[in-house]
């Protein structure tokens, strides 16, 4: 089981790459720009994603993932003042999680805890989370990758650059790692 904690840890510190790499290719104004059709912005994203780890993370094993004092409604209104505010919701969402996640042990991934009422083994409500934040970080990638247009730098394979990859990865030596170790730099 600690191989599995190890594993969860590094797709949330994967997602979290992600996100961050896209909006820091953004300007503050695109950050918190509407579309068309009226979709959430990146910086409506992050402010629910931030107030969700929250809850979900304080205290989990031994309180609710929906806290009381969480204001989920207020979450889908864009009101950081600039970046900083921004970047300072974010980071303290991920600190919460991360401070959760690091301080699991394997012999409690199968203890049940409890969101909205709904019992989960720890496992399944860290899969929950895990889809949860990887569904909106493709939001905020798609949409960073929308506004920056010609100018967006890929933050995977780029196109046309399979090939290339693909030569490198085949002549690593065969072994057992994580797809993430060295992506992240």
């Amino acid at each position: 089981m600690a191989p599995l904690l190890q594993n969860y840890r590094k797709q949330f510190a994967y997602y979290r790459h992600l996100a961050e790499g896209a909006m820091a290719q953004l300007t503050f104004a695109q950050l918190t720009q509407d579309d068309a059709a009226g979709s959430n912005s990146i910086a409506v994203i992050v402010k629910h994603l931030a107030g969700n780890m929250r809850s979900r993370w304080t205290d989990f094993l031994t309180t609710d993932g929906e806290k009381t004092w969480r204001d989920r409604e207020d979450e889908f209104v864009a009101n950081f003042p600039d970046r900083p505010a921004l970047e300072g919701a974010w980071n303290e969402g991920w600190a919460v999680l991360e401070q959760a996640l690091n301080e699991l042990t394997p012999g409690q991934l199968e203890t049940v805890i409890y969101i909205r009422n709904e019992g989960h083994p720890v496992y399944e409500a860290i899969n929950r989370q895990l889809a949860h934040y990887s569904y909106h970080v493709g939001q905020i990638v798609l949409l960073a990758k929308q506004l920056r247009g010609a100018e967006w730098q890929s933050l995977s394979i780029p196109r046309g650059g399979s090939e290339a990859f693909n030569a490198r990865k085949f002549a690593e030596e065969k072994g057992q790692r994580n797809f993430i170790d060295g992506m992240m730099k």
